[in-house]
């Protein structure tokens, strides 16, 4: 499996889906670049218009990333895993503008000049959602419906067809202070685990990490344990794990995360995973208990979800 792709496909589903991740449906694009109407040039006059104008944008936004997809995927490659972490504050359309220049002999003419105007388009919308977050505080957590849209066609659980469990797949990795993890005994030794994939630069699997650590010291009191999957670290990528610990440090996280080879079971089962975060519950014998829950933990309608399936694996290892 080339790990390239693996990473690719990342940052490929955060431009199309973080937006997503925060309430914004890819239903219908939005007319003219440069024409984003009041949402761009007026002001609010209160928290409601706040909180429209703050979903118009997003929805804007979501527009300019989901038109010529081919051209933002080779952005994206060009990108990389050597892209720096996201702060929070950061203008993510800055960060394109930058990686668009740098790879500018990859475009025509034509498709620089796009990609630059989309791209500080993006900018220029991110400013004013900045500007609308700074001056009411709580309209992002209002703005999220907690519903992560993803592409047609993508199905992240797979199901079996016979109605059986489905396994989580098999790994032989390693934690990123290097300490051998096998899947079979991380699973056996646990009355329910909760596995998180996120990847380093996903604004929506940062902002999780806190809660997630919570989460895994509530779930030592009851037998079970949390761990987290990076994608940038597959295949033990040094600078990957490397900035996985930082950022993991940052927000005090201290919850095991793992890696293992993009090649084996469990590196193709990543790559089928197109909306981050994906957060699966598993039980002492290995099986995946219901859906995947998609989107970030700090929403309530994704927290309700993992605290159901969290609860009907111990009740069933209890049984």
């Amino acid at each position: 499996m080339n790990r390239k792709r693996i990473f690719t496909r990342a940052f490929a589903v955060l431009m199309l889906l973080a937006l997503a991740a925060c309430g914004t449906k890819n239903n219908d694009k939005m007319g003219d670049m440069s024409g984003n109407g009041s949402a761009m040039t007026g002001e609010a006059k209160n928290a409601e218009e706040a909180l429209a104008m703050h979903k118009e944008l997003m929805a804007q936004e979501n527009a300019l990333l989901s038109e010529k997809t081919e051209l933002w995927e080779k952005v994206f490659m060009a990108a990389d895993k050597g892209m720096t972490m996201q702060e929070d504050g950061k203008n993510y359309g800055d960060f394109l503008l930058k990686t668009i220049e740098d790879a500018k002999e990859e475009f025509s003419d034509e498709e620089f000049a796009w990609l630059k105007e989309s791209a500080t388009e993006i900018s220029n919308i991110e400013n004013k959602l900045t500007e609308l977050e700074e001056k009411y505080p709580d309209i992002m957590q209002k703005s999220m419906d907690g519903d992560m849209s993803m592409p047609a066609g993508s199905d992240t659980s797979n199901p079996p067809d016979d109605g059986s469990m489905q396994k989580f797949p098999v790994f032989d990795g390693k934690d990123l202070d290097g300490n051998t993890v096998k899947s079979d005994e991380l699973f056996s030794a646990n009355a329910v685990t909760v596995v998180n994939f996120w990847f380093t630069t996903c604004n929506p699997c940062v902002g999780e990490l806190g809660e997630l650590d919570a989460l895994n010291k509530e779930l030592a009191k009851k037998g079970g344990a949390l761990i987290g999957v990076n994608t940038f670290t597959l295949d033990g990528d040094e600078k990957a794990i490397a900035e996985a610990k930082e950022v993991l440090a940052k927000k005090g996280a201290t919850y095991q995360n793992v890696y293992f080879d993009s090649d084996g079971e469990a590196g193709k089962f990543t790559t089928n995973i197109f909306a981050y975060p994906t957060t699966y519950v598993v039980d002492r014998s290995g099986n995946i208990v219901g859906e995947p829950i998609v989107g970030a933990i700090t929403e309530k309608k994704q927290a309700e979800t993992l605290q159901k399936l969290i609860d009907q694996a111990l009740a069933a290892d209890m049984g």
